[in-house]
């Protein structure tokens, strides 16, 4: 249960999370997380996929030599990590310049607008 301090605070600031749920910005920030989100989701998925199905129905294909030891499965199993890590970077450059902006306007909102006026979400509150 909270307590009554989190309870009087939940309750002076839930009109403005309504608010800022239905503005314009609040609306585009979503769209552009779920533009980028949503189709590198699918992508990564299916790459993986592919890899599984390829491991196990191509087995002649992923066992393939292509340098010494190194097997077509092998580059397709570090090439996952790769990915991974590509993706992350990718979404990191993308929050930064088309998220972090709009995420900034939203949060100048709240502060000017939101409960008790103070600065309840700032990166140096220790909350």
């Amino acid at each position: 249960m909270p307590e009554p301090s989190e309870q009087r605070y939940r309750s002076t600031s839930e009109p403005i999370y309504a608010e800022l749920h239905s503005t314009a910005q609040f609306a585009e920030l979503r769209r552009r997380y779920r533009g980028f989100a949503l189709p590198w989701t699918v992508a990564f998925l299916v790459w993986y996929l592919t890899y599984v199905a390829l491991s196990n129905w191509a087995p002649d294909l992923m066992n393939a030599e292509v340098v010494g030891n190194i097997n077509v499965a092998l580059i397709f199993g570090l090439l996952q990590f790769v990915t991974t890590f590509g993706i992350a970077w990718l979404y990191s450059r993308h929050s930064t310049r088309t998220l972090d902006p709009l995420a900034a306007e939203l949060l100048d909102r709240y502060d000017t607008r939101g409960a008790a006026g103070g600065s309840h979400l700032r990166k140096d509150d220790p909350r």
